[in-house]
């Protein structure tokens, strides 16, 4: 019937397929939303992705970028959920769709013609999910398509590939179990030639173990490559035509002529705020001068200045091996550390580098405390997490304060990711943690810089992490005949103006996260090893010379300040009995005591306070609560209260039982006040449950013993 249908209607409907990494996948075209400029239905297995490309007819007045915008967009019933909250609809982006949406973004951002203004936008909205085929990947593949067969100018296709690595070897597009095991998240986007985006957290790879993944899935990804390519020959519209934005030749050769020399002057600086007041005369001055022969000069000057820095930027870079704040291809600019300035915050770092500076403080709390998410992964919740904040004084720049934006979360993400791999485990260290990294200046690399506060901040909370973590990243330059170079710690200038923003953290042994930007169609291989063999020597280089010596080891306890932890492990059927009907006697204990007690489904007891002595309180009632005595044990005992036949004892807290005058002492015992009193202790056996569910101890038989 549906077939039927589609013969009918659908005249256009067309289906390709393709096996990836031992899975079906099968991609739809002409059948739905046939008014985007480009349309494509991805089946992955049973994931399906509804992917549109959509550009604008023709650019809007005063647009000196490319406004793209790609939404990766969640919807809960693929998985067969209802969201949370009071609509029961979905509402902002996740912070998993907010990444998706940015990791596909970047290996398509430049392939797109320079001079195009057009709005485009991509959206990716995920109509089903199999949990062993990525939705992610699903949709950077339906992307590349979607955009490949339109008529919108672009310079792809691209493909894309989940990596991990199992028991040591490499696997295309892990299932949900291999993924649980893995000790590599990467994600690979290439196209035929080069590789265009590297985004990647890890266990400690090596860096020969993380280029093999890489090179391995650049592969897998050129055959994917010609299965598209054979779509977009079938399909493909031809390209619109477009206004080019490029600024008139003869007018940038002429101003660049007039005012080379000062700039360059104005550029030769460490100071970005000397900088940036040495260029402004300069750009009054070009205004003045040209703005009769040429009347908009005024509004192209932003990027004509750009073209102009640039120019002379990357001329220092390839051919003069110069960088504008003197420094040599491999050095690092000036560093320093600094823990423990806040007494009651529970941990902080500043980590310093040039003029990018970045303060993380670290807060501890119950494991109640972890976040809950609400997406369509298998993970509920988290117990680490960092946070991300610049704000416009970090700039040199007078604005309000926002909400935290895509570039927020994404660098609050990076640096997250980089210190999960070292942190302890929830028994070893019972606690959620949460890290924000305040940027102060920035100039260069501000979320490589919170991973090395992250790692202050938590050895300054005593945090136990299996090894000091440190991000740095690498530049890039090059040349239309051929020529690059590479150059360590990229401070404002040469990322904004480079080709490359290669991003590494990791700890002396191996790498735990990558996120790599480009400007350029891709990498070749030579340039990907050349970046890990600098980012490896630069991030040894700060644990040993700036992270260690500010702060040797985690301290060996917590702020007095931070809550105090302990866990315990019930029994789950005694869960019951520790909650209480209505939550009573969780409660009670709460009150009693003023500690804060977490209980989760598999029998585990978190139990947090600042004053120690309510941990052990409410840790001794718990005990209490759940104690199941043992035949045969001995357990120390309190006389209560007596009576004629004999005395009732308290022998685990909360349990009472009675020693009967017979068995109070190997002698016979006329009356129970010739053996004790109320106060008194010792030992007692427990022989067991009577007929009436009473305990039956023995002070006779513990003398015995």
């Amino acid at each position: 019937m549906s077939k039927m249908f589609t013969e009918k209607v659908f005249d256009n409907y067309k289906t390709y397929e393709y096996e990836l990494a031992g899975r079906k996948l099968v991609i739809e075209s002409g059948k739905m939303a046939g008014l985007a400029n480009g349309s494509v239905l991805v089946r992955y297995g049973e994931t399906i992705i509804l992917a549109c490309a959509t550009a604008s007819a023709a650019p809007r007045d005063g647009i000196d970028f490319l406004p793209l915008s790609v939404d990766y967009e969640e919807r809960m019933y693929s998985v067969g959920r209802i969201p949370g909250g009071y609509l029961k609809r979905e509402g902002k982006p996740s912070e998993k769709a907010v990444l998706t949406s940015r990791v596909i973004d970047r290996p398509i951002r430049p392939l797109f013609p320079k001079d195009l203004r057009n709005d485009v936008n991509i959206s990716l909205t995920v109509l089903s999910v199999d949990p062993d085929c990525s939705p992610e990947i699903a949709a950077m593949i339906g992307a590349s398509i979607a955009l490949s067969i339109s008529d919108i100018p672009w310079n792809g296709p691209i493909g894309g590939l989940f990596v991990g690595m199992v028991d040591g070897k490499i696997v295309l597009n892990p299932t949900l179990e291999e993924r649980k095991v893995s000790t590599l998240e990467l994600t690979v986007a290439a196209s035929e030639n080069k590789v265009v985006m590297i985004e990647a957290g890890a266990k400690e790879i090596s860096d020969d173990d993380m280029f093999n993944a890489i090179m391995l899935a650049h592969e897998e990804i050129k055959k994917l490559i010609k299965f598209i390519n054979g779509i977009v020959a079938e399909i493909g519209k031809p390209k619109f035509a477009y206004p080019s934005c490029e600024l008139d030749h003869d007018m940038f050769d002429e101003i660049f002529t007039y005012c080379e020399e000062r700039v360059m002057e104005a550029l030769d600086t460490d100071d970005k705020t000397v900088r940036d007041a040495k260029m402004q005369p300069i750009m009054d001055d070009i205004v003045a001068t040209f703005e009769e022969k040429y009347e908009d000069i005024k509004t192209i000057l932003g990027e004509l200045i750009y073209k102009i820095q640039k120019k002379i930027v990357r001329r220092w870079l390839l051919n003069d091996k110069k960088r504008v704040d003197g420094r040599g291809m491999n050095e690092i600019r000036p560093l320093t550390a600094e823990v423990g300035m806040f007494k009651r915050v529970h941990g902080s770092g500043m980590f310093t580098r040039g003029q990018t500076q970045v303060m993380t403080l670290a807060t501890l709390g119950p494991i109640s405390d972890s976040q809950m998410l609400d997406g369509l992964d298998e993970e509920t919740e988290k117990r680490y997490m960092h946070h991300y904040n610049m704000p416009g004084y970090s700039t040199g720049e007078a604005k309000a304060s926002r909400t935290p934006g895509r570039r927020e979360i994404g660098h609050g993400a990076l640096a997250e990711r980089s210190l999960v791999p070292v942190l302890p485990s929830v028994e070893e260290f019972p606690y959620a943690i949460r890290l924000v990294s305040e940027v102060i200046s920035s100039n260069g690399s501000t979320s490589q810089a919170s991973v090395c506060g992250s790692t202050l901040a938590l050895m300054d909370a005593g945090v136990p992490i299996k090894a000091p973590v440190a991000g740095i990243s690498c530049g890039l330059i090059t040349a239309e005949d051929g020529s690059w170079d590479t150059m360590i710690d990229i401070q404002g200038l040469e990322d904004f103006y480079g080709d490359m923003d290669f991003k590494v953290a990791g700890t002396h042994k191996g790498i735990t996260s990558i996120q790599m930007d480009l400007k350029i169609d891709g990498l070749t291989p030579e340039i990907i090893k050349r970046a890990f063999e600098q980012t490896h020597a630069g991030r040894d280089q700060i644990i040993d010379e700036v992270i260690l010596k500010a702060i040797a080891e985690p301290r060996k306890e917590v702020s007095e300040y931070a809550p105090k932890m302990i866990s315990m492990k019930i029994k789950p059927e005694k869960i019951r009995e520790v909650i209480g009907t209505g939550g009573k006697v969780i409660q009670k204990i709460v009150a009693d005591t003023g500690a804060k007690v977490d209980i989760e489904e598999d029998g585990s007891v978190f139990i947090s306070a600042v004053d120690k002595k309510a941990i052990d309180a409410a840790r001794e009632i718990i005990a209490g609560i759940v104690f199941e005595p043992e035949v045969g044990a001995i357990y120390n005992a309190k006389v209560t209260r007596i009576i004629p036949i004999g005395a009732f004892v308290e022998y685990a807290p909360g349990r009472e039982g009675l020693v009967h005058i017979s068995k109070l002492a190997k002698e016979r015992t006329e009356k129970v006040e010739d053996v004790c009193k109320e106060g008194d202790e010792f030992p007692v056996k427990f022989l067991g449950i009577d007929e009436k569910g009473r305990a039956n101890l023995s002070r006779r038989d513990a003398l015995s013993n």
